[in-house]
């Protein structure tokens, strides 16, 4: 039996790239309605994951799963986080504002953040989980691929940028390829105990 599952999103890349890391389930993956906004008032990512999730659920009076992600730089005090998609009006520009505000520090250790969370019908969540990636912000950027700060995103353990790396590599070591694997079990756990046949 399928169970419909609304992501708090309007990018239909949600679509695939969900359906690709649910593949196991049987999910009918759903986007929200355009006209619904959210306000993401949140302080951490979780907080803004938990906010989308529950709205959208309670709104809908669906399942619903939320994720919210972003780069942390260690010598900025956690800058951009949540604020990581707003640093600029595009990639170039939010690129180019990190490592001027960067400048020559030594100090280039970051961190890439994902949480997700899974509220019910009624709004409450149910499931709440984060995955991290640690790495460094290069001097300048490498690689074709990805999007965002990728090209200047280098995990150590691979010698890469995100922006170099194939896309399954990338999608294992990523924040947001270990949220997800966080989350499988989690799911698991629900339907154990039949709580996505609840009305």
């Amino acid at each position: 039996m399928f169970k419909k599952l609304v992501i708090a999103s309007s990018n239909a890349g949600k679509i695939r790239e969900m359906g690709g890391l649910l593949r196991d389930f049987d999910f009918e993956l759903a986007l929200k309605p355009p006209e619904l906004d959210i306000e993401e008032t949140g302080k951490t990512f979780m907080e803004n994951a938990i906010l989308k999730a529950s709205y959208i659920a309670t709104t809908l009076k669906q399942w619903s799963i939320a994720d919210d992600s972003g780069l942390m730089v260690n010598a900025l005090n956690g800058q951009p986080g949540i604020y990581s998609a707003r640093y600029g009006k595009t990639d170039f520009d939010r690129i180019n504002r990190l490592l001027t505000e960067l400048k020559n520090n030594t100090n280039r250790q970051a961190q890439f953040v994902c949480a997700i969370a899974i509220a019910n019908p009624e709004g409450e969540v149910v499931i709440q989980t984060e995955g991290i990636c640690e790495g460094e912000i290069l001097t300048q950027v490498r690689g074709e691929s990805g999007f965002g700060y990728d090209p200047i995103f280098f995990v150590p353990e691979f010698k890469q940028t995100f922006a170099e790396m194939p896309p399954d590599l990338k999608q294992k070591v990523s924040h947001r390829g270990k949220a997800f694997a966080n989350l499988i079990p989690l799911i698991n756990h629900l339907f154990d105990r039949n709580i996505f046949d609840r009305k």
